[in-house]
């Protein structure tokens, strides 16, 4: 079984919830009056709704550390270990996500006892972080020195904030990431958080690989639109969709939480 089946087996469209970090100490928006307890308390406020709104996984980010960097803060990494420590599932499969540096993500997922993890880690982009070259390699490399090679590796083709300075397509980006690059899973995203890619690209991605590697849409689901991207999508992440008034940066709401549960169940 891949690493991916191994996670959700039985589940045929894996549901994955954001649990959405607020700023931590060392970023601009922290909040220094609530503190860490304070943040600590809305991801657990965040974390109960998604559970009991019946997803199959969850993936904690720092989306709250606006603007991102490309390589991580000592402080802000440190908290976010202890976050997702204090506050993940005991249940069900859960992942982390450090924008944008995938080499903090691994050493939180092998901390805190992670199933999986997403990031960006191939390509060359042009981002609102500047000029951006992961290294697939090292990453590798150092899962299998942390022995962790169970860690699932969830790649984003097509990043937020950011575009390719190369010409490929995101196909071909995808098969390359997979063969090369030894991706468990490929995510095609919108152009930022909440916004959903154009179906034609999940589906040119999707018909571009080999049918054992899953493909999810990773940005801009929602429950009125979720049954077009499962023609195509082997599962999704959701985020922004589950938030008070549709807006990243809300707290969750058990009313949307509920309403995209059903809307991709049926779908």
């Amino acid at each position: 079984m891949t690493r991916f089946e191994t996670l959700f087996s039985g589940v045929a469209k894996p549901l994955i919830a954001m649990a959405h970090v607020p700023p931590l100490p060392g970023t601009p928006l922290y909040d220094q009056g609530a503190g860490v307890e304070g943040l600590i308390d809305q991801v657990k406020r965040d974390v109960e709704l998604l559970l009991a709104g019946g997803f199959d996984a969850l993936l904690f980010c720092n989306e709250g550390d606006r603007p991102y960097q490309l390589h991580a803060g000592l402080e802000a990494s440190a908290v976010m270990t202890r976050v997702v420590t204090e506050c993940k599932p005991t249940d069900r499969p859960f992942g982390v996500d450090f924008l944008w540096d995938a080499q903090c993500a691994l050493a939180i997922g092998v901390a805190t006892g992670a199933s999986f993890m997403r990031e960006v880690v191939t390509g060359s982009w042009e981002s609102d972080m500047g000029s951006w070259s992961p290294d697939a390699a090292q990453l590798l490399r150092n899962r299998h020195n942390f022995g962790r090679d169970d860690l699932a590796i969830f790649a984003n083709v097509t990043p937020e904030f950011a575009s390719s300075t190369g010409t490929r397509t995101p196909a071909q980006l995808a098969i390359s990431t997979v063969v090369s690059s030894l991706a468990d899973v490929i995510l095609v995203s919108g152009p930022m958080a909440g916004a959903e890619p154009d179906v034609k690209t999940v589906a040119e991605v999707r018909e571009a690989l080999d049918k054992s590697v899953p493909v999810l849409l990773n940005t801009g689901a929602r429950a009125d639109t979720i049954k077009e991207f499962f023609r195509y999508a082997d599962g999704c992440i959701v985020g922004s969709s589950l938030k008070r008034d549709g807006y990243t940066w809300n707290e969750v709401d058990p009313e949307r939480v509920k309403r995209f549960v059903d809307a991709a169940r049926s779908a």
